[in-house]
């Protein structure tokens, strides 16, 4: 069995987060971590390994400084680590950034894709679906607790207070919750190995079958008005009443609102 997982480095919103003048993350100023749902996926493909001897690549699209998520992912036991960065990926929304993760994985043979739900930095969950229908295989979203049955994966999918039983044939992508399980740690052996190992660089010229007006800032349809650190509240409304009026004065104003 032959996995891919798609990671992602993402700002450390601990540390705070800083924009660049067309609004995009200025990723290269601000401390990063993985994305936690692209861990859980990564631990589930390794758990696949575990079992089914399963190769897993984990692939990362951003600055060359994503070659560190990379290395974290092979000191937990990846087999293959591959970095696309490319100035002409630049300033991606996740129609761009799909359309080049897709381009780069069609040099690959896979049997699943594990993707995160979605990015602590973007909260869109649309690049795993997106990468999917690029390369017309089924999705899965929302997965919980992934089985292997034969030439197919059998999936639980979070939906609201139950959950969807799915079973698909493989070739296929799943998305991960960061529920889904509890990533390992990195081995003393695992960073040793991972230190020394070669990561591989792709670029523009590696991706196949992908129109250069479908990449980057320009083939971004997503425009970005305005971005901004911190969200900013009006100073509110103060009222003092007793209780029943309180509770028909809150009434009122939720359906004046529309609310209820």
């Amino acid at each position: 069995m032959k996995i891919v997982v798609c990671i992602k480095q993402v700002p450390d919103t601990k540390g705070g987060v800083q924009f660049n003048p067309d609004g995009t993350l200025n990723r290269g100023a601000m401390l990063a971590i993985m994305n936690p749902d692209d861990k859980a996926g990564l631990e589930a493909a390794l758990k696949l390994k575990d079992e089914y001897d399963a190769e897993v690549t984990v692939l990362t699209m951003g600055l060359p400084k994503a070659s560190d998520v990379l290395r974290e992912a092979l000191a937990m036991g990846a087999d293959r680590g591959i970095l696309l960065t490319d100035r002409a990926l630049g300033g991606s929304d996740t129609w761009a950034t799909s359309t080049a993760i897709a381009g780069a994985i069609r040099n690959l043979t896979y049997d699943l894709i594990i993707t995160g739900r979605q990015a602590i930095d973007g909260d869109t969950a649309q690049v795993g679906p997106q990468i999917s229908e690029h390369l017309g295989i089924p999705v899965i979203s929302y997965a919980q607790d992934i089985k292997i049955e034969g030439d197919s994966v059998l999936v639980e999918r979070q939906y609201e207070d139950r959950h969807h039983l799915i079973k698909a044939k493989m070739p296929c992508l799943l998305t991960a919750l960061s529920e889904l399980n509890q990533p390992r740690y990195m081995t003393p052996g695992g960073i040793f190995d991972a230190c020394e190992a070669e990561i591989e660089t792709w670029g523009r010229a590696d991706l196949k079958d992908v129109d250069d007006a479908n990449l980057g800032l320009k083939g971004s349809p997503t425009k970005i008005a305005r971005a901004s650190d911190k969200v900013r509240k009006g100073a509110g409304e103060m009222v003092n009443l007793e209780t029943e009026e309180a509770v028909t004065y809150i009434m009122g104003r939720l359906k004046e609102k529309h609310i209820i």
